[in-house]
């Protein structure tokens, strides 16, 4: 392996941002359609989304573990070891995501209680949540699989999964949404159980294609071996520091957005866009942290170690010039790209001074991730967690004081995304400098 050049780089990450567009497409099609039922019913997907993805984190997180293994033993040419970490993390996410959907579906509403001042946005995020938990099963299975398509550097199919569940997702919650075609009017829960048989779709064509194509055979995966506890440990060994790290950043994420919730039903409603809105334009910058923690730790597996910070800074560059051309497109019609999130011309107006905040805080973000996901590519997931834990901290405490004690503005609670952010890199960077991860064995 040599340092990849700008085709390599691309022919990797564009399926991989075809299948956040698509993740992003069920987030944004909640927000586009529920901002034109009611203020009440957007803001509480806000919260039971966040809820939800809090959980999907567990399942992200272990499987950006598996990512690393795979592609450190993809570099090593070890492709039977591939499978069984495959079939033995499949047990896994199967046995995680029914215990949590069991636990959210039956005491979710003790879990938002607490947090919540509104009773109205209260009632509607238990409505969600319970609902959309459901597929958090297909969900963890469709991590799993991105994981293994990403480090074999083989993701045609997940583009075409993407699309799947993109479009299935819109489409019915379209007709269960407004009660369309003769389906009862579900609101907010039809947006919750759109998702869920769109995450469902999306599976079962990846399973069906990956147990149909020969080219898999050599990696040995669905051979429904007896489960290996001592490779599950190993996984958890690497990921377990990833997934608490990323349970963390999206359980911080919650707790921010408790924060506005106190600030009223219009500063959360503006925040729920500015979240869509955050998340995709995100996608390119995400996608190239998924490349250059597959080529960071492959490099590694070949013994090449010497290609690690070449490699970081290629992708660093090419994050660069992607978030110039994101942020610039955002930046031609604001209000139309609001708009897309609700039909009120206040709404769209109190949106727009934040909306300016997060494009200069994902500019930002776009290029410390990078640096991030190189240090979760040498497999120091414990000090990327370190990392996560000091910059969550620093982070909620600046959100607390402008949101809850300063009562600020809502404009002025997001620029604690330039905190995050800013913080992130140092770190990342200070640790790549110090050259200690070059002997990890993993």
């Amino acid at each position: 392996m040599s340092i990849p050049t700008s085709r390599n780089i691309w022919d990797i990450a564009w399926p991989i941002m075809l299948t956040l567009v698509a993740q992003s497409v069920v987030n944004i099609t909640d927000t586009a359609f529920l901002g034109r039922v009611g203020e009440v019913e957007l803001g509480a997907s806000a919260i039971g989304g966040l809820l939800y993805t809090t959980f999907y984190m567990v399942g992200f997180g272990f499987s950006t573990g598996v990512q690393i293994l795979i592609s450190r033993r993809n570099g090593e040419k070890n492709y039977l070891a591939i499978g069984r970490i495959f079939d033995n993390s499949f047990y896994f996410l199967g046995i995680t995501s029914l215990l949590i959907s069991f636990t959210v579906f039956f005491f979710g509403p003790y879990l938002l209680k607490p947090f919540m001042a509104s009773e109205a946005v209260f009632n509607a995020s238990t409505e969600f949540l319970t609902i959309r938990i459901l597929g958090l099963i297909f969900a963890f299975a469709g991590l799993l699989f991105r994981s293994f398509y990403t480090s074999i550097a083989f993701t045609k199919y997940l583009s075409i999964s993407s699309a799947i569940m993109a479009g299935i997702n819109v489409i019915l919650a379209w007709l269960l949404i407004f009660g369309y075609w003769g389906l009862p009017q579900l609101g907010i829960q039809g947006a919750a159980l759109a998702s869920v048989i769109a995450e469902f779709c999306a599976m079962i064509f990846l399973l069906f294609v990956t147990r149909r194509n020969s080219r898999f055979k050599q990696y040995a995966i669905f051979k429904w071996v007896k489960p290996d506890f001592g490779i599950i440990k190993n996984t958890l060994g690497i990921s377990g520091f990833v997934m608490l790290q990323y349970v963390l950043s999206l359980g911080s994420w919650f707790l921010f957005f408790m924060f506005i919730e106190k600030m009223g039903e219009r500063a959360l409603a503006v925040s729920n866009i500015i979240r869509s809105i955050y998340l995709l334009l995100m996608i390119p910058a995400w996608a190239l942290c998924s490349v250059v923690s597959t080529l960071v730790s492959r490099s590694l597996g070949e013994g090449k170690p010497n290609l690690v910070i070449p490699i970081i800074w290629k992708i660093v560059g090419f994050s660069v010039v992607a978030m110039v051309i994101t942020v610039a497109s955002a930046l031609i019609s604001p209000t139309m790209v609001i708009s897309l999130f609700t039909n009120s011309i206040s709404l769209t107006q109190a949106t727009l001074p934040s909306y300016y905040i997060i494009l200069v805080a994902l500019f930002i973000l776009g290029i410390t991730s990078i640096f991030f996901n190189g240090v979760l590519g040498t497999a120091n997931t414990k000090f990327a967690l370190g990392i996560e834990m000091i910059t969550i901290s620093v982070y909620l405490i600046f959100a607390w004081l402008i949101a809850v004690k300063l009562q600020m503005a809502i404009e002025y609670v997001w620029t604690c995304e330039f905190i995050y952010s800013i913080l992130t890199g140092i770190l990342s960077v200070w640790y790549l400098k110090k050259g200690k991860w070059q002997g990890k064995v993993v």
